[in-house]
């Protein structure tokens, strides 16, 4: 940081300002945006998701269990039952017509007495413990239950995987007849999950109180896959299954990222709905946004930092000439004299080259100011300073002195910068400035050359006494002081040597 500029260290100190602002509330953003959306997908999105997909599955499964239910409670079938069985064609239409009514998979009686298995396509086997198909029907009997959900292969139809609502059969006395039921494809309700996953971009499947899978739109995972044993959600398995109170919301680490679950119990199947949601794909939009914040944020940072820099450049440049110029003329000041009078000599006392210095004043220009007033005097200022600039060379420089003297450091030698003092004067005197009251200016010069171990001050001081002697002996005149080393133990005089109008001091 030492070795920056000013101009460097504002520029850094504006780009990190700019940039830690940008980055700081972009994040501070994002964490409020991230805690917002998950906030709303937890206490409104996903449950509300969770009751519409609970009640597309309700009204999917529920009726099955109520024709069950209704099939149970049926006096032809509980009649028929008790009787004998003896008109199994009667049993057949029954089954039959449920099945045509309500467009049910398959549509069952499994009789106690007999253990037929009769279906709507004619009597179909007679049931076994020893059977691994017939093992459903002794579990559920063993429960207890009025009626149970199960999901099995349908042997009748060649395995086709099934949901079956199984319900007891009884007698008006309570005495078991057999089973009753119907079965609904599952791969009907797989799509039905299908659908509602493409709707509302939401993983949906049914699991039971054991953590296995019993409805899901990929069939691969129904009794096969179970929560207590999958990577990630194992970890909350067991609070979801205990939980047949109100629905809550859970989340848990995967393999993919994070995951926002809603989970429900659904006492009509004993099964557990649940809902799961990613997190990164709910947060991507965002993280885009926070992408966009950053990605705008540093254009317009960079953006502001040039248009900064190409500021600063600019009022810098301004005042440095500020500091260098006169104001009012445009032409240099004496700062920017000093500067240039010490290279001047550095140059000297390394090469040797020769400079000098010409002190100019305008004659009778207090009248000017006196009578015109001090715009018209500034104006003539100006004019006199143009002209000069016009007649000197490029690497010498015109400064204005103070008042109505100017100053012009010269590199060339005492006759040469005399010389150029010469045409200045003529110039001037060409150009008839006037002032307000017709008056007609000049001007008056004093040329001085440096000798070693010259000061400014005392190279000014020769250049104005050779300046206060033109001006005593008529104006309008350019006066050299004399250069040798001689002088340096006179006065304000010495000899003295004409060159046309210039005048040496003597």
């Amino acid at each position: 940081m030492r070795g920056l500029t000013i101009r460097a260290k504002l520029i850094l100190a504006l780009s990190l300002i700019l940039l830690t602002a940008f980055v700081v509330l972009s994040v501070v953003n994002y964490q409020t945006s991230r805690k917002s959306v998950r906030h709303e997908i937890m206490t409104s999105s996903l449950p509300l998701i969770r009751e519409n997909i609970y009640s597309a599955i309700h009204g999917s499964l529920i009726q099955p269990i109520l024709v069950s239910s209704t099939m149970a409670n049926d006096a032809f079938l509980r009649t028929w039952a008790r009787d004998g069985e003896r008109d199994q064609q009667a049993i057949v239409q029954y089954l039959q017509d449920i099945r045509d009514r309500y467009d049910f998979f398959s549509v069952f009686f499994v009789s106690d007495k007999t253990n037929r298995y009769y279906h709507y396509e004619g009597v179909q086997k007679r049931i076994s413990p020893e059977d691994d198909h017939d093992v459903w029907y002794y579990k559920f009997l063993g429960t207890g239950l009025d009626y149970q959900l199960d999901v099995d292969t349908d042997e009748v139809t060649g395995g086709i995987l099934t949901i079956f609502m199984n319900h007891r059969l009884e007698d008006y006395d309570g005495r078991l007849l057999g089973v009753t039921g119907v079965g609904v494809r599952m791969d009907h309700v797989a799509e039905l999950l299908r659908e509602t996953q493409e709707k509302y971009d939401r993983r949906v499947y049914m699991v039971d109180g054991r953590g296995l899978v019993q409805a899901h739109s990929n069939l691969s995972l129904v009794e096969r896959m179970n929560i207590r044993e999958t990577e990630g959600i194992r970890s909350i398995a067991d609070e979801i299954l205990s939980n047949q109170g109100a629905p809550r919301n859970y989340e848990y680490d995967s393999s993919h990222g994070r995951v926002l679950l809603t989970a429900s119990y659904v006492p009509e199947l004993d099964w557990f709905l649940l809902v799961e949601q990613d997190e990164d794909a709910v947060l991507s939009t965002v993280r885009g946004n926070l992408a966009r914040t950053l990605g705008g944020g540093l254009l317009a940072t960079i953006l502001v930092i040039l248009v900064s820099v190409f500021a600063v450049d600019h009022f810098q440049k301004r005042l440095e000439r500020m500091a260098v110029t006169d104001e009012l003329t445009g032409v240099a000041n004496r700062r920017r004299l000093d500067e240039q009078f010490e290279q001047a000599r550095a140059r000297h006392e390394r090469d040797g080259t020769s400079f000098s210095i010409m002190l100019i004043d305008l004659d009778g220009f207090k009248l000017v100011n006196d009578r015109s007033g001090h715009l018209e005097g500034d104006r003539v200022l100006c004019s006199v300073a143009k002209l000069i600039s016009k007649y000197i060379r490029p690497m010498d420089l015109v400064a204005r002195w103070g008042g109505d003297e100017f100053m012009v450091l010269a590199e060339s030698g005492l006759k040469q910068t005399g010389g150029m003092a010469e045409r200045i004067r003529s110039a001037v005197e060409r150009a008839q400035l006037q002032g307000a009251d017709g008056s007609t200016l000049t001007l008056s010069a004093g040329v001085a050359e440096y000798r070693d171990g010259d000061t400014l001050d005392s190279l000014t001081c020769r250049a104005d006494d050779a300046l206060y002697l033109v001006k005593n002996s008529g104006r309008n005149a350019v006066g050299l002081a004399r250069s040798d080393k001689a002088d340096q133990a006179g006065d304000a005089g010495g000899g003295a040597a004409d060159a046309g109008q210039n005048k040496n001091i003597e």
